[in-house]
């Protein structure tokens, strides 16, 4: 068996349901394996699982609640296949992917790869939104697929695949969440593994439904970062610096407006134009995603910009440790 699918699982069965049903339907021939691990959830999904067996070789396995990187670490220990394919279970699956990651490996096999994110028509408009503000160049730079560089990609644990073999040797995810996977990607390339976008290998990824979730989430995020520069400052990027400095520039071009500058302010008002018009264009000319999608922006850069200055200010000012400093970040294995 050469592929192995590790999905990690918290309180989702209906989103369970629809992502083995996209895999149920894949095109890809050839034998693959599906490994559910529930992280010690309150509402389990074994009966959604056990309706799927006469479609897919599928098992089960629940556990105390750990993270979902020790739950992927947990589900790989248990795989059969050569090959490990990791999906958030809030994904839905093309029925080619598997097919065109097999044709990838053939044609450049690395140990570890990521692949992009979309959204489908059935997504809501504020999950639309979402997925724009997520995957833009405009807003992330395209760091989460697409437009990142194809060579020295940092692979995202919603869509992303790794040899059995660097696994066992990186030691898989740490208890870190989120920021796990860059984490996991960079300790990967300084054992010599390489990592690559396979970019004709998306998936359709729900992200959180209302803003409240969507905040937490992207605050974390912002906070994840400084402690992943502490831990890899030879990968320290400057555009990690953006987010704080949006927010920070853009409560200054307020404050100018009352000095009669409004150069500044009108800069942010193209700019959000720009944003406006680039996801109408994107989600078929729909002025009401254009419109949620400046609200989702502003939501990510504000969330992403504090969470990331309260970070830095506790980890690389005050030099506290990232566990006592963000204990929420961080689970017991």
């Amino acid at each position: 068996m050469f592929f192995s699918l590790i999905i990690p699982v918290y309180n989702r069965p209906y989103e369970i349901e629809e992502l083995l049903e996209s895999l149920a339907k894949q095109s890809y021939r050839s034998d693959f394996e599906v490994v559910i691990v529930e992280d010690g959830s309150s509402v389990k999904c074994d009966t959604v699982v056990d309706s799927f067996k006469d479609e897919l070789f599928i098992s089960y396995y629940f556990k105390d609640n750990s993270g979902p990187g020790d739950s992927r670490n947990y589900g790989m220990r248990k795989a059969k296949g050569e090959y490990f394919i990791i999906f958030d279970s809030d994904c839905v699956i093309p029925e080619q992917y598997l097919r065109n990651v097999a044709k990838n490996l053939t044609s450049n096999y690395v140990d570890c790869f990521g692949g992009p994110d979309a959204a489908l028509d059935s997504f809501s408009d504020v999950q639309k939104a979402i997925n724009f503000t997520m995957t833009s160049f405009l807003t992330t730079g395209g760091i989460r697929g697409k437009s990142e560089k194809i060579e020295k990609f940092q692979p995202r644990s919603f869509n992303m695949g790794i040899s059995s073999k660097a696994f066992k040797e990186s030691g898989g995810f740490g208890n870190i969440h989120p920021g796990e996977d860059p984490d996991l990607s960079i300790r990967l390339w300084k054992l010599g593994y390489k990592t690559s976008l396979f970019s004709d290998c998306h998936v359709y990824h729900k992200r959180r439904i209302d803003w409240e979730k969507f905040y937490k989430q992207v605050k974390k995020f912002g906070k994840a970062r400084p402690i992943l520069d502490k831990w890899h400052p030879e990968y320290k990027k400057i555009t990690f610096l953006f987010p704080s400095l949006f927010i920070i520039g853009f409560l200054c071009s307020i404050i100018m407006l009352f000095v009669d500058f409004p150069f500044p302010f009108q800069f942010y008002l193209v700019y959000l134009q720009l944003l406006f018009m680039l996801s109408y264009i994107q989600n078929n000319r729909s002025i009401k995603i254009g419109a949620l999608s400046i609200v989702a922006t502003c939501i990510q850069f504000y969330g992403y910009g504090s969470g990331y200055i309260e970070s830095f200010i506790k980890i690389h000012l005050l030099m506290k440790k990232p566990e006592e400093a963000f204990p929420e970040l961080f689970f017991k294995k």
